[in-house]
C-alpha cells in the first residue's frame, strides 16, 4: 500500500507510517514534497528531504516496496526508488535507483547490491602471467557457473579458447558487444524467458550481479579467460564498468522483445509460480 503526501509538510514524530488514513508519521525532520509515493514498508531516515513534482512536473517520486533512505538524504523530483534498493546516508538521489541497488554520495551512484554475495574472488586473483586450464564453479543462483577458460601465456601473444555446446552450454544464435559504458551507468536489470547468456569481459572489468529471485551474488568479471554463465530466469544485472571495458554477450535465442522480463516485481511473481 502507499500513499501520496498532497503537499510539502515538515514532519515531527519519531516513527515512519504511511497510511490509507492519511495517519503519518516520519523521523525529525523529514520534509515530504507533493506527489510523494511512499510504499508502506519502505524505511525514511530522519532529516531527509523528498521532494515532489510541482504542477509542471508529470511524474511523482515513488518510494517502492522495502526501500531505505539513510538519514540527510536528499531525493530530487521524479526519482523512482526501487523495490529493496537503499540509499547510503547524506546521499543526493538525481535520478533513479534500480531494484536492490545501493546508492551513496552526491551524486549518488551505485555502490553494490543488497543481499550480495561475492564470490570466488580466489578463482580470480594470480592468474595473469599463468596456464589455466578450463574448469566450471557453480554458484548459489540457480543454474548459473562461472567458468576459467583454457588460457596459455605466450611472448608473441596470449590465447585463451572455449567451445561452444562443451565449456560455454550452448551454440549462440546471436552476440553483442557492449563498450564505451560511463563508469555510473548500470546494464541489463532483465531475465529472460527462454533465452540463455553467456557474458566475457574481454577487456577491462565488470560486476555481474545474478539473482534466481530468492539468492543473489556477484561476480568481477576482469580476465578474458573467463566467463559467466546463466540460464533462462536469471535476473542479470552488470555495473562497475572499467572505462575500457568491452563487454561480449553469446545469447542463445534470436531477439525477441516478448522474451525480456523488464520488471523485478514481475519477475519474482513469475518465479513464486513456477516454484
Amino acid at each position: 500500500m502507499a500513499t501520496t503526501a498532497k503537499k510539502l509538510k515538515v514532519f515531527s514524530d519519531d516513527e515512519f507510517s504511511m497510511k490509507s488514513d492519511d495517519s503519518r508519521k516520519s523521523p525529525e525532520g523529514c520534509y515530504i514534497g507533493p506527489n510523494v509515493v511512499i510504499h508502506e514498508t519502505a524505511k525514511i531516515g530522519p532529516h531527509t528531504v523528498i521532494l515532489g513534482s510541482d504542477e509542471n512536473e508529470n511524474a511523482s517520486t515513488v518510494i517502492e516496496e522495502n526501500a531505505e533512505v539513510g538519514a540527510n538524504s536528499t531525493i530530487y523530483p521524479g526519482i523512482n526508488l526501487g523495490v529493496l534498493s537503499r540509499v547510503n546516508p547524506g546521499s543526493v538521489v538525481t535520478r533513479s535507483v534500480p531494484p536492490l541497488a545501493i546508492v551513496e554520495g552526491n551524486p549518488a551512484k551505485i555502490i553494490g547490491y543488497v543481499k550480495t554475495s561475492e564470490i570466488l574472488k580466489e578463482q580470480n586473483a594470480g592468474h595473469e602471467n599463468k596456464s589455466i586450464a578450463a574448469a566450471t564453479h557453480p554458484l548459489r543462483v540457480n543454474g548459473v557457473t562461472f567458468h576459467n577458460f583454457n588460457m596459455v601465456p605466450d611472448l608473441r601473444g596470449s590465447l585463451s579458447v572455449g567451445e561452444f555446446e562443451k565449456e560455454i552450454p550452448f551454440a549462440p544464435k546471436r552476440y553483442f558487444l557492449v563498450y564505451d559504458v560511463p563508469t555510473a551507468e548500470t546494464r541489463g536489470e532483465h531475465a529472460h524467458f527462454t533465452c540463455a547468456q553467456f557474458l566475457i569481459a574481454v577487456k577491462g572489468s565488470v560486476s555481474v550481479v545474478v539473482d534466481d529471485g530468492t539468492l543473489r551474488d556477484e561476480i568481477l568479471l576482469d580476465r578474458p579467460q573467463a566467463g559467466i554463465y546463466l540460464p533462462p530466469m536469471t535476473w542479470g544485472i552488470q555495473y562497475n564498468y572499467s572505462s575500457d571495458a568491452v563487454l561480449l554477450v553469446f545469447a542463445s535465442e534470436y531477439y525477441d522483445p516478448d522474451d525480456y522480463i523488464r520488471d523485478y516485481s514481475h519477475f519474482l511473481e513469475l518465479v513464486k509460480k513456477v516454484a
